[in-house]
């Protein structure tokens, strides 16, 4: 009786310094957070263990890229049941250029050129292009779709609304836009010029209100830990793909030690929303962390947001590594 009495007094004891600890971290998480300026959002889970730090978890910030995780599980789901392959190709129209990072638009100024599923993927996920990620959101079904699979994995804080070219539109108050059929490079140019700065920054106060294709960070890296355990279907191919993310060395990395695996995706918007989410491997087999952070409406310069989130990145590292 008296062994089992100190056992549990033992556990209590070791439960209780490990939640110190932990609201330690969310305290200096916070502190470094204020760089960034604006509101700021993050969770830190230890995959292995579940032990988690958190900053406004339950809060949502627009995703901004950081959507095309969500699309990729989506679309990785079918390929697995065999509805998709990675190896369609697929036909690249002119409609299909839409604005924003990446590449598709700059290359393929002709219609006609054929991309595999597989090519259309990596470029979503290694260089952000949104031409690709439009196309490939298409084929899984659409916004509706990739939200309901992420209710199916019980991950309600996430909510797919809109492909890119609907959120740059909205968030430069591009309006009057033709039918989907006429949509040109030179159509968006023409659109954009057409704003005014007032017009724009309305706009930009009015999207980071609005509640479509937003996340929790709390359920954004609960995504990432579900991926970690391959608990989605290809999170391999997933996994080496993010791995290779190339926007973003400023952030997640930003601090890290050279050398740290991190698959991660970044997302901005503006000059107001930058976000990086992904996961660190730690060294010496402690395992890996989870890493949603988001940054909405802030004051301050690229360079400050995204120190913000390297530098929670790095105490998370730390903490659990030594913790």
């Amino acid at each position: 009786m008296k062994r089992t009495f100190g056992c549990v007094l033992f556990a209590s004891l070791l439960l209780c310094g490990q939640e110190t600890s932990l609201r330690k971290l969310e305290a200096e998480m916070a502190r470094v957070a204020a760089v960034g300026g604006g509101v700021v959002g993050a969770v830190a889970i230890h995959v292995e263990t579940g032990r988690m730090a958190q900053l406004r978890p339950a809060e949502r910030f627009p995703m901004a890229s950081t959507f095309k995780i969500p699309i990729a599980v989506k679309l990785l789901e079918m390929v697995d049941r065999g509805e998709e392959s990675l190896d369609r190709m697929v036909t690249v129209e002119t409609r299909d250029l839409h604005p924003g990072s990446g590449t598709l638009s700059q290359l393929f100024v002709q219609p006609g050129v054929a991309l595999s599923v597989r090519n259309l993927l990596e470029l979503m996920l290694l260089i952000s292009d949104n031409s690709a990620t439009d196309i490939l959101l298409r084929a899984v079904g659409g916004p509706r779709a990739v939200t309901a699979k992420m209710r199916e994995l019980g991950l309600d804080g996430i909510r797919v609304n809109r492909p890119t070219a609907g959120l740059i539109a909205d968030y430069w108050r591009l309006t009057d836009l033709p039918h989907e059929m006429a949509w040109t490079p030179e159509m968006w140019k023409a659109r954009y010029a057409g704003t005014t700065a007032g017009g724009r920054d309305e706009a930009a106060a009015r999207f980071q209100r609005d509640e479509r294709d937003t996340a929790t960070p709390l359920d954004m890296a609960r995504l990432l830990v579900k991926i970690q355990k391959r608990e989605v279907k290809g999170a391999e191919l997933l996994l080496d793909i993010l791995r290779r993310c190339q926007p973003g060395e400023a952030r997640l990395k930003g601090l890290l030690p050279e050398g740290t695996a991190v698959a991660h995706k970044t997302g901005s918007m503006g000059v107001t929303i930058t976000n990086d989410v992904g996961i660190i491997a730690l060294p010496g087999g402690a395992g890996h962390v989870a890493v949603a952070v988001y940054v909405k409406a802030s004051d301050q310069p690229e360079r400050a947001r995204e120190r913000a989130i390297a530098e929670i990145a790095r105490v998370a590292r730390d903490f659990f590594l030594f913790q």
